[in-house]
């Protein structure tokens, strides 16, 4: 650009001078200007093809005035008058051309070109040196390399698994402190792994060893390894180690292994891939010919089930730690964390908070606080209030509030199918608690629903599911549907339990062929957990029962739902006028606290007592 600026300039002709409007002239003008002797002088400029002409000052419009006439390509004529004026009437006549550029323009633009022309040479050039640099570099590791300062994580930020860091705590040591251990000939675990549900704060946890060790830490994702040219995973392991031993102590984080640890030989025909090239050279790097030490490979997943076997031996993963869903204390101290920097109000209780939140991971909490203080925000209120962690906590777990409908039969069933399920979990003996029961409408086609609040110990432990829990669960699952049979009769039952259906014939299905827990005895009749690209084949998908037995089955799953069923009518039926007088109330409130709810149905349960003493005396001594 500044080349092609330089060439207009030297090229472009510099314009006379305009003294105003009218300071041109015609060629016939000035030959008749000649003829009458009233041109004091002429100027030819052959290059430009003009004459400035001067004339006489009668003549003259303005005093100094020059007056440009353009030319023609042969001005015989002009030039012929010009000099015979010269001598009879004293005119001025010269000839002075501008100073032709031609040349000079033609070779800077001959220059120019060369110049781009060399310049296009030396990309091109450099662009093929290059190429062969950019294909060694392309299996170069894509690890985010980080030292104490970035990390800015330490155990006091990692709360709720607190199982999980004291035995991690070791790690830390061994990587400030190797003498102690090294005294006695104790070896430091080459690789943990940590294991749990997505959100519990594994990488957290890693972050928090690195930083209270002090020590680098390369962090990378499994799915990094995995590209589509051949040998480029196997390569940035190999680059991955080869930095992690030029900065030995370190830590290597490997984010969601399982993307490249998966058994070998996986799927149907297994096949010898690029994933399967990845995985032997990482399990060669961590425990091969050569040692790292100094290097400890921390790596999470939340499917151990798939990992290959080689990969958890001893040497390699030498131990696993359990980062579990938090117990009651732990989600307590994680929302203390959560909440420091929160507007919490004076009521707010976090103690209640956690006891409503079982089943929540770290992760889901800090997400609830994060939603309440957006609905607090969208409201235009100073701090979080109960009703914004309640509205937030339904949003998360049922879906988005919508208006509330008006009164017709769809709010009316609504309201019955609700208390139906609230009803019968109060009056049976193991069944979950209710928290709460709304007809409010949310996001999804959801009409209503009635939450529970689980035992702590069940929701840790699938193990604790007792039958008499079960039965229960499922009675209280068919609980919407028996009120809405029982009030409007079994030609006026709709759809709107189908979720319901479905949940209990699947808790009822498990209980016969997982839990043992029919007339068919102590048998596991069904493997969940065998799926195809763990390496099983198609032929190993064939029933594991015969046709006799899967016809038992269906008996009993039938036999438990219609048991049930009959519970959940009969309970209905005993109730019935307490079941009006909670619909009316529900629909008046919109939603009914569980305290509340067990309140009226214990005064309603009391007051039925009292009426049965009074009337049959002889029968209750009996």
């Amino acid at each position: 650009m500044a080349s092609w600026i330089v060439l207009q300039g030297v090229t472009l002709p510099v314009p006379a001078r305009a003294d105003g409007a009218g300071n041109s002239m015609s060629y016939s003008e000035l030959l008749k200007k000649l003829d009458d002797n009233q041109v004091e002088s002429i100027e030819l400029d052959p290059t430009r093809k003009v004459a400035r002409v001067k004339l006489k000052a009668p003549a003259q419009k303005k005093p100094g005035q020059v007056l440009e006439v353009p030319l023609l390509e042969e001005n015989p004529e002009l030039i012929a008058k010009a000099r015979e004026k010269v001598d009879s009437a004293n005119l001025r006549f010269d000839i002075q051309p501008t100073p032709d550029n031609s040349a000079a323009a033609s070779l800077l633009a001959n220059l120019l070109l060369i110049f781009l022309l060399i310049a296009g040479l030396l990309m091109i050039l450099r662009r093929s040196t290059s190429g062969p640099g950019q294909a060694m570099s392309f299996g170069k590791s894509r690890a985010r390399f980080q030292m104490e300062a970035k990390t800015g994580v330490m155990f006091e930020d990692v709360a709720g698994i607190e199982e999980a860091k004291e035995e991690l705590q070791e790690v830390v040591t061994f990587l400030k402190k190797p003498e102690r251990f090294t005294a006695v000939g104790a070896k430091i675990p080459k690789g943990v792994l940590l294991v749990g549900p997505p959100g519990t704060g594994k990488t957290l946890l890693a972050k928090a060893i690195a930083g209270e060790a002090g020590v680098p830490f390369f962090s990378i994702s499994g799915s990094e390894f995995v590209e589509m040219f051949v040998g480029v995973g196997a390569s940035r392991v190999r680059d991955l180690f080869r930095k992690a031993k030029e900065n030995a102590p370190c830590i290597i984080f490997i984010d969601e292994i399982d993307a490249v640890g998966r058994q070998r030989g996986a799927g149907i025909g297994g096949g010898n891939d690029e994933r399967e090239q990845t995985l032997n050279q990482l399990l060669t790097e961590m425990d091969g010919f050569e040692g790292n030490t100094g290097i400890i490979i921390i790596a999470a997943t939340n499917r151990p089930d798939v990992l290959d076997t080689a990969l958890l031996r001893p040497g390699r993963f030498d131990r696993q730690v359990m980062v579990d869903l938090p117990t009651f204390k732990g989600r307590l101290k994680i929302l203390e964390v959560h909440a420091r920097n929160k507007k919490l109000a004076s009521e707010v209780s976090l103690d209640a908070v956690a006891r409503r939140t079982p089943g929540f991971s770290g992760a889901d909490l800090a997400n609830l606080l994060n939603e309440a203080a957006i609905l607090t925000a969208r409201r235009r209120k100073e701090a979080i209030t109960p009703l914004e962690i309640d509205d937030a906590l339904d949003r998360l777990t049922i879906g988005l509030k919508l208006a509330p409908r008006m009164d017709g039969k769809v709010k009316w069933m609504t309201a019955y199918h609700e208390v139906g399920h609230a009803l019968v979990a109060t009056m049976l003996k193991h069944a979950d608690p209710v928290d709460k029961v709304t007809i409010i409408p949310r996001s999804g086609g959801i009409e209503g629903f009635t939450s529970f609040l689980p035992d702590e110990e069940r929701v840790d432990s699938e193990g604790l599911l007792s039958r008499a829990l079960l039965l229960d669960r499922i009675t209280v699952g068919l609980g919407g549907r028996a009120t809405e049979a029982e009030v409007y009769g079994q030609n006026e039952i709709d759809a709107g339990a189908t979720d319901d259906i479905k949940k209990v014939t699947d808790l009822a299905r498990k209980m016969v062929t997982l839990y043992g827990m029919s007339d068919l005895g102590t048998l596991a009749l069904e493997n969940p957990n065998s799926e195809i690209f763990l390496g099983r084949g198609w032929l190993d998908r064939a029933a594991e029962y015969s046709e006799e037995i899967a016809a038992r089955i269906d008996r009993q799953v039938r036999t438990i739902v219609v048991h049930c069923y009959e519970d959940a009518c009969r309970i209905i039926q005993d109730n019935r006028a307490l079941v009006d007088r909670l619909v009316e109330l529900l629909l008046e409130q919109e939603t009914i606290d569980g305290d509340e709810f067990r309140r009226i149905v214990a005064e309603s349960t009391q007051q039925k007592f009292h009426t049965e003493v009074s009337e049959h005396p002889s029968a209750v001594r009996a």
